[in-house]
């Protein structure tokens, strides 16, 4: 056999590839390539601190025939103070040294303080068997020493690397006329010379063409925060490229045996990264049973004891244990007992420990074993689910558990899987992070100090796609408007360039926001492993393809909002001594689907949405099983079939079910194909599939393999002549099949998220205020949701108590019907001074301000927080003018450090218990108009919880012009133009494509908010009536598109100026002890305001006792919307309200 080497002089041993984070543009398939155009037999990636590509590049290079050689260029720091890092390569020779270069990477990442990765030295010089170390030129520890002009240094440092590494250390002499390295050089020579060490070139390749130095140069820039026509910042030469054979040859003409010595390092290096079938570890059975035992043992037991506790078999028990059998006998086959073990042990600690977990997600809901092991709440045999469709006997692939729990608690699970296998034996797994088109676009304009608003508006012409995000050369391709922006100026193109070069390098690192792997061993025996500094779990470097190819199995931990809202709302039922019905099990209660029904869903999991509300007004959900057809029909695609799903359901149209022997697997769906479920079993019972090979034709579909079709179609239609079905109706059932498969929905997963969307629906119907209650706690830091839920509660006429510094608690709570506003949704307060207000309160109520302000820590209680507090009403109950309480906040704040430095100091009052002789007085201060208090109260709380600026504005002869927004959903369907009034809550300006700016309004009015477009040119008309707090009529044009409601401005007027006519008086409540002095001279200016909407003026005015007395103003008094709002703008005015006709 013929030496692969002989004829070649020199081995690249110091490639960086991109998963040198920001530092190379040299990709997997780009070195793939570039090795075959160029026959070399072998090459080094010597990525920085990392072995993230290891695998992933090593199967490339192996591909094509070309050996890959596996280095880490480590930043190693020595031990001391004001020390620094220097440079160090290590490469692996066989098994044992990979396996230490894998925990020499993985200790630069686990034991870095700040995130950033550093090898400490100690690690270098232990247990150096298998591994080569390059001194690392120029910014190695003797380079620095060279730097300086220390001979001995210099020697002493190599000395120190050739007794840890005998007869494996070389010296490294890189050349990319660097200053640094002609200063070095000389000096490093002559020691490896004097020390009988072997000199090795080294080309530390950043890139492949020299051509690629500026968009490079932009990369360095984009890494280390600097612009490119800086001076002083970090750069590197274009001598950094992928040199050939020959021009290494010329560059080392004078060392011929440092480029000779190359080849010797790769034919020492023979080990490479291999994958591997999945790794478990093993599932210790009781008294000694196998895991095959074991898992009988369980699924036997917990099939009993889930028949035992139905209300309801959905088949025989024979066939129940049949199924078990059949299924039992499947995963054996495959090697999963363990996995199906060690799922139900995690999920059934966390159900023993109180924490919620879903009913299923994915496939896996089709398994009857999962079922009866607790790792599903749903029955398959209730749903027609298939085992197939999660584990198929003839593809065996490892099966995939997607698990969610309560996510404040998921934490706790994946504590428990780590002190169960061991620390080092579970981790999370790594993520990247890429240049997207828009990114790189703002990133590169950045570094070339382009002026923001040009370079916002080149990314925004790129369009946004999360699930799919375009490519930077289509969107330039498919948008004319770069080709402008290049023409108007130049830099414009060379921006693009750059961009189109960078796009799509390996931004950054993370972590997967679920997955979590679990060995058998310590983890870095299997993969080297990388920490991200937002998490104390490590990750696996490779990422989740190449983590699960190295052997790795992964479970998902996914962490689920919903269910924590079930689970409190349940709390919140016990503290009532209530339980739930059977019909909570059993997906039969019909006040859950009239809800659905009438799309009143806001907060129901999965069918809130305003086109999913108006989809199941349409189909009106009877049953589980339209709810499961809902969810998998409204998504583009299957979306188109609704209209038939509903027509044939109330019986407008025959349902067609393409052949009798269809019509049972059909029939649920309306004669709909629905889901990938369905097609499976449409080619068992037509044409003799198993549901394996079904399984496979569903795949094949989903492809569009046209000769996998082909194979296909033959065998379909074979099959389906045996059972006399003709080939042309045959044909035409594998058609729609073929049609239907690309984007059916897997059964299995929409069932088990119908269950939660059924229990939300369950909640919210019967139990209104304890699911609102839950909701809102879940969201309590998210003001858009707490207002729409607000807005619910009163639409439901469910009382929502303001907070109360003495009743309200840090969270949300239910008491005596009504929801208790919570104190940590308060805005500038935080949780955990809520909760010490709260665990200070248990002692005794507090009585006054002064007594809040004596006993409550002012480090957690700051002014900002006692602001708040005083604008969002919390201190009504100790002082009810929020103006005054308001107005005390410097008081209070000097009241509570004081009280903490007598505590501290241990001192008692001078005057015993009495303290009031000793306290501040508080400032006499006017109340607030009810529309300061309304501002003040917004501005704390993000909505209007006591009321609206605009309440009792909608006088009578407009209610039947103006639509509110809760008729919104109703009128926008029965009217293409309406008049709607509001506040703007806010306005977000974009800029336009054809020009100009367009705007999204957000607009509040009494009943609930809404959002509007408002187009460029009309933007510029009404841009000053549409500031944030104006109240405005305005002309609102509407269009549905897909069953979504889009609004569009027309027009405003300002709410003073409407013409909304007038009733036949005004009613105004005072406040008590209200000075009356700023009613007269409002209404002395109605009384002269020139209008025909002119009535009566009541005022309603508390005396002692309690008592109201009712005034009536002498004369006639202008009574329209704007006198309303000149009444309530007065101080002490605490309603107004239309005089009854």
């Amino acid at each position: 056999m013929s030496d692969p080497y002989a004829e070649i002089p020199f081995v690249h041993l110091g490639v960086r590839s991109a998963f040198s984070l920001l530092e190379s543009m040299i990709t997997t398939s780009a070195l793939s390539k570039w090795t075959q155009d160029h026959c070399v037999p072998a090459i080094a990636v010597t990525d920085h601190n990392n072995l993230f590509g290891a695998l992933e590049i090593s199967e490339a290079l192996a591909g094509n025939g070309v050996q890959p050689i596996l280095g880490v260029s480590f930043d190693v720091m020595p031990p001391g103070h004001d020390v620094v890092p220097y440079k160090l390569t290590i490469y692996a020779q066989d098994e044992t040294g990979y396996e230490r270069l894998m925990a020499l990477s993985s200790f630069s990442y686990l034991e870095s303080p700040d995130g950033v990765p550093v090898l400490a030295e100690q690690h270098v010089f232990d247990q150096t068997d298998g591994l080569i170390v390059f001194s690392g030129g120029a910014w190695g520890q003797a380079g620095q020493a060279a730097q300086r002009g220390k001979t001995d240094q210099v020697k002493d440092a190599l000395v120190r690397l050739k007794n840890a590494y005998p007869g494996r250390c070389y010296v490294e002499i890189q050349r990319h006329s660097e200053p640094e390295e002609l200063a070095t050089e000389p000096y490093l020579i002559d020691a490896a010379y004097e020390l009988d060490l072997p000199l090795v070139a080294v080309q530390d390749a950043r890139f492949l063409k020299r051509e690629d130095h500026a968009a490079h140069d932009a990369l360095m820039c984009i890494r280390n925060g600097n612009y490119v026509g800086q001076t002083e910042r970090y750069r590197i030469t274009d001598e950094h490229y992928l040199k050939t054979v020959d021009e290494m040859r010329l560059l080392f003409a004078d060392l011929p045996e440092a480029l000779e010595n190359t080849v010797e390092v790769a034919q020492r290096c023979a080990v490479r990264p291999r994958m591997r079938k999945p790794i478990l570890p093993r599932f210790d059975g009781v008294e000694g049973r196998t895991e095959i035992e074991e898992l009988r043992a369980q699924s036997e037991e917990g099939l009993k004891a889930r028949l035992a506790a139905a209300e309801k078999l959905y088949g025989t028990v024979e066939e129940y244990e049949e199924r078990l059998r059949y299924e039992l006998s499947v995963i054996e086959n495959m090697g999963f007992p363990g996995y199906f073990l060690i799922v139900s042990d995690f999920i059934k600690w966390a159900k023993e420990h109180g924490i919620p977990v879903g009913p299923g997600r994915g496939s896996g809901a089709g398994s009857l074993v999962a079922w009866v092991l607790l790792i599903t709440d749903l029955d398959p045999l209730r749903f027609g689910l298939l085992f197939e469709r999660f584990l198929n006997p003839e593809r065996i692939s490892m099966p995939d558990f997607d698990v969610d729990f309560c996510q404040e608690r998921r934490g706790e699970v994946i504590r428990y899987v780590r002190d169960k296998y061991g620390e080092e034996s579970v981790s999370s797994i790594i993520t990247f992070g890429t240049l997207q088109a828009k990114a790189v676009v703002r990133d590169v304009g950045r570094v070339m100090q382009m002026p923001y608003g040009q370079v916002d508006r080149l990314s925004k012409l790129i369009p946004f796609n999360p699930a799919k995000p375009p490519k930077l050369k289509d969107a330039i391709l498919d948008e004319p408007k770069f080709d402008e922006e290049k023409d108007r100026d130049p830099l414009v193109g060379e921006m693009l360039d750059t961009a189109l070069a960078l796009e799509g390098l390996y931004r950054n690192a993370g972590t997967h926001a679920a997955g979590v792997v679990i060995g058998d061993r310590p983890l870095v025996q299997l993969t080297p492993l990388y920490r991200d500094p937002r998490s104390d779990l490590p990750a696996t470097q490779l990422n989740m393809k190449w983590a699960e190819l190295a052997g790795l199995v992964k479970f998902d931990f996914l962490g689920l909002k919903t269910l924590t809202v079930v689970q409190r709302a349940l709390n919140f039922l016990e503290q009532t001594h209530e339980s739930m019905p059977e019909s909570w099990r059993l997906y039969n209660d019909a006040e859950t689907y009239q809800l659905m029904s009438v799309g009143d869903t806001l907060g129901v999991f999965q069918l809130e949405g305003a086109g999913m509300r108006d989809t199941l007004r349409k189909v009106q959900p009877g049953s589980m099983e339209d709810v499961i057809a809902i969810i998998s029909l409204y998504r583009p695609g299957p979306m188109d079939n609704i209209p038939q799903f509903v027509d044939v359901k109330f019986g407008r149209v025959e349902a067609d079910y393409y052949h009798p022997l269809l019509k049972p697997i059909l029939e649920e769906t309306y004669g709909v194909p629905v889901y990938q479920e369905q097609v499976m079993r449409m080619a068992q019972e037509l044409a003799g599939y198993s549901l394996g090979e079904a399984d496979m034709l569903r795949r094949a579909m989903g492809k569009k393999k046209v000769e996998e079709m082909i194979k296909q179609r033959k065998r379909f239609i074979e099959g389906a002549a045996e059972k006399d079905v003709p080939e042309k109706q045959a044909s035409h059932i594998f058609d729609v099949m073929e049609k239907f498969a690309g984007y059916g929905f897997n059964k299995s997963h929409a069932a088990a998220y119908a269950a939660i969307s059924y229990q939300t629906g369950y909640l919210k119907a019967n139990h209104p205020i304890e699911f609102l209650a839950a909701s809102m706690s879940l969201d309590i830091q998210n003001t858009d949701k707490l207002a729409a839920f607000f807005q619910e509660a009163r639409r439901l006429k469910i009382e929502v108590k303001a907070p109360d510094i003495n009743t309200s608690n840090d969270d949300f709570d239910v008491r005596d019907g009504a929801i208790i506003y919570a104190l940590g949704a308060i805005k500038g307060v935080g949780m955990e001074a809520m909760r010490h207000v709260c665990e200070i309160r248990k002692e005794r109520p507090f009585d006054s301000l002064h007594d809040f302000a004596e006993r409550v820590d002012p480090r957690l209680i700051n002014r900002k927080c006692l602001e708040s507090l005083a604008r969002a009403g919390a201190f009504d109950t100790l002082e009810p003018n929020r103006a005054r309480a308001l107005k005390a906040v410097d008081v209070l704040v000097a009241t509570a450090s004081s009280a903490a430095d007598d505590r501290a100091a241990n001192q008692n009052s001078l005057f015993g218990d009495d303290k009031t002789q000793t306290r501040a007085p508080i400032p006499k201060t006017p109340m607030w108009s009810q529309a300061q208090l309304l501002d003040h109260e917004f501005k704390a709380i993000g909505f209007y919880l006591s009321g609206h600026p605009l309440d009792g504005l909608l006088l009578a002869g407009a209610r039947d012009r103006i639509t509110l927004a809760m008729d919104l959903q109703t009128a926008a369907r029965e009217k293409s133009t309406l008049e709607m009034m509001g506040i703007i809550r806010a306005r977000s300006e974009r800029p336009a494509q054809s020009g100009g700016k367009f705007a999204f309004v957000t607009f509040s009015d009494p009943t609930g908010e809404f959002e509007a477009m408002v187009m460029p040119e009309t933007l510029m008309e009404i841009r000053e009536l549409i500031e944030p707090g104006a109240s405005v009529v305005a002309r609102i044009r509407v269009r549905i598109k897909e069953d979504d409601i889009r609004l569009t401005v027309d027009g405003v007027i300002p709410l003073e100026k409407a013409a909304l006519g007038a009733p036949k008086g005004l009613v105004v409540s005072l406040s008590p002890n209200s000075a009356l002095e700023p009613l007269v001279e409002v209404s002395k200016h109605l009384v002269n305001l020139q209008t025909h909407e002119r009535g009566e003026i009541r005022l309603e005015v508390p005396v002692e006792g309690g008592g109201i007395a009712i005034v009536s103003l002498p004369g006639k008094y202008a009574v329209g919307t704007a006198a309303a709002q000149a009444l309530k703008s007065a101080p002490g005015v605490r309603k107004v309200r239309e005089l009854a006709a």
